[in-house]
Parts: structure tokens; C-alpha cells; sequence
């Protein structure tokens, strides 16, 4: 893996892969610059942080293997690597499961890395509607064609099946209502799409963490404004709630 840096090293997380234990591992930088992104110091200044060795990783992944069901390997932006493969090769090789997390700007990389089959699941954040407002949710312009490209992948992906996720953090004042239906119109039939409760502190914009979240009662509106157009829509923050294909709580 030269080149690639572990940045951060999670032992064991239940709330990373939904139904899974798992090993999150934090890769550094990002060709973004949302202004709600909690790992700051990792995007910006990622050689202020210590590296993990991955020897010592990968020592930890084998001797807990039979408890851990597999490896998040999250950011900043993973897909930026061009040695990630070989890192979620090695992970592959272990017998473990991989859940990648992602921003969709690099819909090339994505698409090589689910051909090859190297990612069991995938979470990839879409920050606002297709449109003009993508770039103050990103913090710069984005390729709306190449977050397009990935949501179709994904979407599409005969080695993923339902295995994946598309959400989206609902930063007051510039997520509502209306970008929430406009996402979720984006993303029709979807298999699951997540709402994500915003976090204040340690935003990379100042302003942010002075923000109060949305109350759990509007998330659960939005819930239900997303979700005639996806099978599955949820709540992930303080309240998990979720609607049923039929529409009634779970």
C-alpha cells in the first residue's frame, strides 16, 4: 500500500454497519470541503494526526476475526487513493466483509472496486438535491454528472444486490423539507435511504456549531416525505425510527 496512510483505527463499532461488528479504519483527505464535517483535522491536516501501522492492523484483524464481521473503511475520501484496492484486497483476503464509505465524486474508482468485488456494501453521502446547492453542501463545485454516475452504479451493481445506502445529514437551515424530497426523488426506488441527525461540535465551518439539530418529530416528517420514492427510508442520530414499505412504523 504505498502511498496509503491509515490515519485512525476503530477496534470494534455496532453502529458503523448496521447489523454488524465492525473495524472502522479512517483514510486521510478529501476532495471536498463540507462545511458540516466533523473530521476536520483529517481533511485538512491529515499529517498532524500519527499514522496507524497496518502490520499491527491487520495483527488485530486476524486474531479477532471470528468476532469481527468486518471492516468500515471510511475518511475524509477513500476512493482519492489509488492504492485503496489493495488495502481492501488484504482486508478481502482475511475473510472479512468490507463497507465503503463514500462522497460518489469518483464514480471510476467506485465502479472498479464493486466489479472486482472488493466492497460488500456501500454508503455514499449525498449532500443536497442535484442542483446549485450541491456546491455550498460540499464546500466547492462538484461534478453533479459524476454523482449521478455513482448513484447508478450502486444502485445497479449485480455484486451488491440491496447492499448499500445512500444518506444524508440534515444540517439545519440548508437541509429541509424540500432538499430531502428533492434527494429522495434523485434517488427513486432506492433500497434504503438514511437520514442523518447533525452534529454541532467541531464542525469545519465555525458557524455550524452554534446550529441546533432538527427535533427528532421533524426528522420522522422528513422521514415520511422521503419515503414514497425509496423501499426503505430511516432515521440515524439520537432516535433510530423507520417507516415500513407500507408506511407504518416498524
Amino acid at each position: 500500500m504505498k502511498g496509503l496512510e491509515i490515519k485512525g483505527f476503530v477496534e470494534a463499532s455496532f453502529c458503523d454497519w448496521d447489523g454488524k461488528i465492525s473495524t472502522v479504519i479512517f483514510l486521510p483527505g478529501c476532495n471536498l470541503r463540507c462545511p458540516f464535517c466533523q473530521n476536520g483535522r483529517l481533511v485538512l491536516e491529515p499529517e498532524s494526526t500519527p499514522s496507524v501501522d497496518f502490520l499491527s492492523l491487520r495483527s488485530y484483524l486476524v486474531r479477532n476475526k471470528g468476532w469481527i464481521d468486518g471492516v468500515v473503511v471510511t475518511g475524509g475520501e477513500p476512493t482519492i487513493w489509488a492504492d485503496l484496492e489493495h488495502l481492501l484486497e488484504d482486508i478481502k483476503a482475511l475473510g472479512l466483509g468490507v463497507k465503503l464509505d463514500t462522497n460518489g465524486t469518483r464514480p471510476g474508482a467506485l465502479e472498479g472496486l464493486v466489479a472486482r468485488g472488493l466492497v460488500d456494501y456501500v454508503a455514499m453521502d449525498i449532500k443536497a438535491p442535484l442542483d446549485g446547492r450541491y456546491a455550498t453542501l460540499a464546500g466547492c463545485d462538484v461534478d453533479l454528472d459524476a454523482i449521478r454516475q455513482s448513484i447508478a452504479i450502486i444502485s445497479s451493481a449485480p455484486g451488491l444486490g440491496d447492499a448499500y445506502e445512500f444518506r444524508t445529514t440534515l444540517v439545519p437551515g440548508l437541509i429541509g423539507e424540500a432538499e430531502v424530497v428533492g434527494i429522495a426523488q434523485a434517488i427513486t426506488g432506492a433500497a434504503r435511504y438514511v437520514l442523518q441527525q447533525f452534529i454541532p461540535e467541531n464542525t469545519l465551518a465555525s458557524d455550524l456549531r452554534r446550529a441546533i439539530p432538527y427535533s427528532d418529530d421533524f426528522v420522522l416528517h422528513l422521514v415520511k416525505m422521503a419515503r414514497p420514492h425509496v423501499r426503505f427510508c430511516f432515521f440515524r442520530g439520537k432516535a433510530t425510527a423507520a417507516l415500513s414499505p407500507g408506511g407504518g412504523p416498524l
